[in-house]
């Protein structure tokens, strides 16, 4: 066993990150993995099916964490995109590839509709881990990937319950996998038990949980708390699973519940790893399972029905997309994030190979075709990151530059929480303000507030320029982009050497190539708040409101001159790292003289009362 892990942690270790290197991201890399230790090639482990069961808890613990991420009242606002937009994906693709499979391949209705209810699902696996990877997850095609992979996932419960009334003849009562307690109950009565065990689980996590977490994290053993959370999955998942239930919804269920738990950040703290590792031993197990001599053997046919099946989802999804309002890049993301097969017809292959709704050589090669089309899942989103996403931006239309106001005051590029903060200020000291700013639903929240904000990429000299770059005072550069802020800087020093430039820092990094360029000043976005808490901190451990004051300026000081003192070093990484130390150290002892002077301040005012 300890061998087979070595095995395991090695090749993800050698594969992820030469993917992440070269931009194929870690679902990729986990996959190509899988591939090279597998049997087919270098042959170091053997059947995949027992880790794959273990493997695909990494999913429910994923769905686990998606819930904690989702309050009710959020969910609730996703009815639609899940019910409609989901429903009609999960409707229309089933039906097209029933069609398909009964009337040009001529197979029987029954085989026909469990390949189409099966292949009809998308990797939840792939797509939430590569969106959040890629961070798509919260823009409008990845809320609306999340909604159709929710209703799949509850889906998989009633074909569960249609597949053995697919079967062509009567099976043993433990051929699939609805052999569970309730197996001896009648339907209603399956149903109803069902309904009350979901309601148990609402219910105890919105009104049991609590006072047990308080209860663990009163120990102050973190370990406890890890503990009593993986109980908690794991719990949960082994009774929807004793009830014939998915383990996925269930946790799925807990996690919405327990999204407005005090205890949910501490919870998603401790699950994650455990997730992480069991979604990356699911990748591998699935480039593993991959049956290269069929592949080679049928490979041509194989290659049709994987492009066919992408083609005929990317479709469905492409016309829905439309339906529901989704245009431009978040129509294509959406489109290509949900145009291949999913783990969970995996699942559901075995059940009707028990059933034998299949034979045994259809069900090994759509067990090819889901497998090579969530390989090609990555590769897909790939393209669209590199391709589609791209040239659509930079097929957007920017303001033309005469419709550009412009001023004689003050240019701001970017318009977001920073700009917006240094613009109202600048506004309200009646200084005239010519806004930049490259995000168009920034753009039309803004405008809708009154805000006049034009659309253009400061780093484009015709834009600036007709924002009044020639006669203007001040550049304020306030985007979130650190490579986009050193372009306008340089290009503005180039051709407006008259106007002063002030910048927004991204990090300690970005300060210092900043300051290489030679702005007339700038601010760490986060730098001057991070030092008023430390100030507020202090006031809360004991320290009087004057003394705190006067360490957080000292701070302050010290650090600005370490900054000009660092800049001159970065790039040197010894010398860089020698001068850190010698900072640090400088900055207790200033701290430390000024706490003694202020202390013998203080005994001599006491002294002189006295």
């Amino acid at each position: 066993m300890l061998d087979m892990a070595v095995i395991y942690l090695a090749a993800a270790i050698i594969a992820v990150p030469i993917a992440k290197r070269l931009g194929l991201g870690s679902v990729l890399g986990y996959l190509l993995a899988g591939i090279l230790i597998g049997p087919f090639l270098l042959g170091l482990v053997g059947d995949q099916t027992e880790v794959m069961h273990f493997a695909e808890f990494g999913v429910v613990m994923m769905l686990f964490l998606v819930g904690l991420e989702l309050q009710p009242s959020r969910l609730w606002k996703l009815r639609l995109s899940i019910l409609g937009l989901g429903g009609l994906q999960l409707l229309l693709t089933s039906a097209i590839i029933f069609v398909l499979c009964n009337q040009v391949l001529a197979l029987a209705w029954q085989t026909s509709l469990a390949l189409g209810l099966m292949l009809a699902l998308s990797s939840t696996a792939i797509v939430l881990q590569t969106l959040a990877e890629k961070g798509w997850i919260k823009q409008a095609a990845g809320q609306n990937a999340f909604s159709v992979l929710l209703f799949q996932d509850i889906a998989v419960i009633p074909i569960l319950a249609l597949l053995p009334l697919l079967a062509f003849q009567a099976q043993p009562a433990d051929a699939g996998v609805n052999h569970n307690l309730l197996a001896a109950f009648p339907v209603w009565a399956q149903v109803g038990i069902s309904l009350l065990v979901i309601a148990g689980i609402i219910l105890a996590g919105k009104y049991v949980s609590a006072p047990l977490f308080r209860y663990i994290a009163a120990t102050h053993l973190r370990e406890i708390f890890t503990l009593f959370a993986l109980l908690l999955v794991i719990a949960i998942a082994l009774i929807m699973q004793k009830i014939g239930l998915s383990p996925a919804l269930g946790t799925f269920l807990a996690g919405v519940v327990l999204a407005e738990s005090e205890f949910r950040h501490e919870l998603e703290v401790d699950i994650e790893p455990f997730k992480g590792l069991l979604l990356g031993l699911f990748f591998i197990t699935v480039g593993a399972s991959i049956d290269f001599p069929l592949l080679l053997d049928k490979l041509t046919l194989v290659l049709s029905l994987v492009l066919g099946l992408i083609l005929i989802k990317a479709l469905v999804l492409w016309l829905l997309a439309r339906v529901f309002g989704l245009q431009g890049n978040q129509l294509w993301l959406f489109t290509l994030a949900l145009a291949q097969g999913g783990e969970f017809a995996f699942v559901l292959l075995s059940l009707t190979n028990k059933l034998q709704i299949l034979t045994a050589e259809q069900g090994s090669l759509a067990t090819l075709v889901v497998a090579v089309s969530m390989l090609c899942a990555p590769l897909l989103l790939l393209a669209y990151e590199h391709g589609l996403a791209k040239s659509y931006r930079g097929a957007q239309s920017y303001d033309a530059p005469e419709d550009i106001e412009a001023t004689k005051s003050v240019i701001i590029a970017g318009y977001g929480r920073f700009g917006q903060i240094v613009g109202r200020l600048l506004a309200a000291q009646d200084y005239h303000l010519s806004i930049l700013d490259q995000s168009p639903t920034q753009i039309d929240l803004l405008r809708r507030f009154g805000n006049k904000v034009f659309y253009g990429d400061a780093a484009r000299r015709e834009l600036l320029e007709a924002a009044g770059a020639r006669e203007a005072q001040l550049l304020v550069i306030a985007i979130d982009d650190a490579d986009k802020t050193l372009d306008i800087i340089q290009l503005a020093k180039q051709h407006y050497p008259q106007l002063k430039i002030v910048a927004r820092a991204i990090d300690r990094r970005h300060a210092y190539q900043i300051m290489q360029l030679g702005v007339d000043s700038f601010k760490r976005e986060t730098f001057d708040s991070a030092v008023n808490l430390g100030v507020e901190a202090l006031q809360l451990l004991g320290n009087d409101s004057a003394s705190a004051q006067r360490a957080g300026r000292l701070f302050s000081e010290h650090d600005e001159q370490s900054l000009a003192i660092l800049a001159n070093l970065w790039g040197d990484d010894q010398s860089y790292g020698v001068a850190v130390k010698q900072r640090i150290e400088d900055l207790k002892q200033v701290l430390n003289r000024d706490k003694a002077q202020q202390d013998k301040l203080h005994a001599c005012h006491k002294s002189e009362q006295a």
